[in-house]
């Protein structure tokens, strides 16, 4: 691994990033029009989805971001494989004036609006045609931090409720259509191809969470402070991890111990070395989980220093004597059927939740669709195994060929030993890719494409126009690849 640390280790000057103020502040009356247009069409059906009780009833009924433009600083400017990375720090301190309405609740405002983080910008492919760049792909490397400053209601009693709600469900939204290794794509040539435009994973993390050491309970108040002076309240404590936004993973409970020892792995995907690595350890009680403190690395940080940290655990932004210690391991994905098939059940690397690859689906577009087209609602489900997903549907609209619809969408499926048939071949126990073509909730029509073939392909990847019927097709790519320790 010794390569991968000394490329990880090197660093470059931060590029100026006036110019780039310069240009937002210019295209900010722009951005604060097609921004609140976004957030009308997209955060207020989640906003209906996902709040609970009147809060659901919510509705923009105003959107202005203010003259308060982003800022960015500490612009990084690197090559990636299939075009240009740009990594930038963005600020805003935006002056907003956002107003919400709903049934049997009043109307509030938000005022100000705090936003901070990494954002990458990938430009990619590279052409030979004007604009030379095919498509720009947008993502916070981690979650921003955003906080939320109401008026009117919200600034009553249950503001708590209000703001953890509403900042819970923007968050969801941003997650999951712009933190790694979710992109969101700007086409900046009509006819690009996605599948040129995607970035891959750069590999997994074996992270082990080994132990914590001289964990105390922070001062309580009230009853529980008072039943801790009675009662010997020795902890049982647990850690939570998450990587990026991939899915939060938790470890065992180990119970009455100030000092535990987990020694428990878990593999994450990742899709930048610059993800942080976000450690929770809290305190299991029946009036209630505690929070004992909380610690954050990057993968970057935790290979340069050889795959171990000894991490200081922070309280509500305090520090404590206590410290949780972390090892890491890096792996790449590679194209080697052999080395797959070796990771069939029965052979090393059965743990449970251990990778021994990936699975990545890419859904183009689907073509030759039939109907009237304001009774068309296209999307494609893709299945394998257990797993399953589904683009996002698409209705007509002005300017969209709903006959022809383009989804652009990845769909990434870990793959463990448990998961693999018994020789690698998918011949006892191998289950197909299955590609169903969707009419709103009617299927439509459906291929599948066996595992062996895309074992057995070039690449370990299938890219083609795959026959769902009728004469309608689905352009997608399936790939497979094999994890190996980076050495």
């Amino acid at each position: 691994m010794a390569g991968l640390v000394e490329k990880l280790a090197a660093s470059g000057p931060m590029e100026s990033a006036g110019f780039l103020n310069d240009i937002v502040e210019q295209l900010w009356p722009n951005i604060n029009v097609a921004g609140g247009k976004m957030i009308k069409e997209i955060v207020e059906p989640m906003l209906a989805s996902m709040l609970p009780g009147p809060l659901a009833t919510l509705r923009f009924v105003k959107i202005d971001l203010g003259d308060v433009p982003i800022s960015i600083a500490g612009v990084d400017v690197h090559k990636a494989d299939n075009g240009i990375k740009v990594d930038m720090d963005v600020v805003w301190e935006g002056h907003s004036d956002i107003e919400l309405d709903g049934k049997m609740i009043p109307k509030m405002g938000i005022e100000r609006v705090h936003l901070k983080g990494r954002l990458s910008v990938l430009l990619a492919p590279l052409t030979n045609i004007i604009p030379l760049i095919g498509a720009a792909q947008v993502a916070f490397i981690n979650p921003p931090s955003l906080e939320l400053d109401f008026t009117d209601a919200a600034n009553i009693a249950d503001w708590v409720l209000i703001d953890k709600c509403i900042r819970k469900c923007i968050m969801g939204v941003i997650s999951s259509m712009a933190v790694l290794p979710n992109r969101y794509l700007v086409k900046l040539d009509a006819n690009n191809d996605f599948f040129k435009t995607y970035l891959p994973h750069v590999g997994a993390l074996r992270l082990t969470v080994e132990r914590a050491t001289g964990i105390r309970h922070p001062k309580k108040s009230g009853v529980k402070g008072l039943l801790e002076k009675i009662v010997k309240d020795v902890p049982d404590c647990y850690c939570r991890v998450r990587v990026g936004a991939e899915e939060e993973w938790r470890t065992s409970t180990k119970k009455d111990n100030y000092d535990p020892e987990w020694n428990e792995t878990r593999d994450f995907l990742v899709a930048d070395h610059e993800q942080q690595i976000f450690l929770d350890v809290d305190d299991e009680d029946l009036a209630g989980h505690d929070d004992i403190g909380h610690a954050l690395t990057t993968v970057r940080d935790l290979l340069v220093q050889g795959g171990t940290q000894v991490l200081p655990l922070t309280h509500k932004g305090e520090p404590t004597e206590a410290t949780v210690v972390v090892r890491g391991e890096f792996f790449d994905f590679v194209e080697d059927a052999a080395l797959l098939s070796s990771s069939s059940p029965g052979s090393r690397g059965d743990e449970e939740g251990r990778i021994v690859g990936l699975a990545t689906v890419l859904v183009g577009s689907v073509a030759g669709l039939q109907g009237q087209r304001d009774e068309l609602q296209p999307s494609v489900r893709v299945a394998w195994g257990g797993s399953e997903f589904a683009t996002a549907a698409k209705t007509y609209t002005p300017g969209v060929d709903i006959f022809n619809p383009a989804f652009d969408q990845a769909f990434r499926i870990p793959l463990t030993a448990a998961m693999l048939p018994a020789d690698g071949s998918g011949d006892d126990g191998g289950a197909p890719f299955v590609l169903t073509l969707l009419n709103g909730k009617k299927e439509a029509g459906a291929v599948e494409v066996p595992f062996e073939d895309i074992l057995g392909a070039p690449g370990m990847c299938r890219e083609e126009s795959f026959d769902l019927g009728s004469g309608v097709t689905v352009r997608a790519s399936i790939s497979l690849r094999a994890l190996r320790p980076v050495r």
